[in-house]
């Protein structure tokens, strides 16, 4: 089973070392700034702060954004795929990655209490049924 949506995830050596995770979704990327990275073990959980949308086209990009604009530093690819959308609600966003290197469930869950809407949490599943 393949998804039919996109997923990359840009490692990111800006302003502070960080992994950008983005799920396409209704033409553009929906983002979020990891700043430990993809939790890799069931019921691990990472800081995942919502940072805004970017072009689709930029579901490709690696290199580097020049100093003194939005995202200044290098880029790399650290994984891509599709993805499966299990759940898309305004507080959690549940889905199956189809990576080179993550696969599996996962979930994105708000956290109302801790940063005035950008602050969530990612969260490995299990993939049992």
């Amino acid at each position: 089973m393949t998804g039919d949506r996109r997923f990359v995830l840009h490692e990111h050596y800006a302003s502070h070392y960080h992994f950008d995770f983005r799920l396409e979704r209704y033409g553009v990327l929906k983002s979020w700034a990891l700043p430990k990275g993809m939790p890799q073990k069931v019921g691990e959980r990472r800081l995942a702060i919502n940072t805004p949308n970017h072009r689709l086209s930029y579901i490709n990009f690696k290199g580097i954004t020049p100093e003194g604009t939005y995202g200044a530093g290098i880029t790399y690819i650290a994984d891509n795929g599709t993805y499966d959308t299990l759940k898309w609600e305004q507080n959690e966003i549940s889905f199956i990655l189809h990576g080179k290197k993550y696969k599996g469930k996962y979930a994105l869950i708000y956290l109302p209490k801790l940063g005035k809407g950008k602050n969530w949490i990612i969260v490995k599943g299990s993939d049992k049924k």
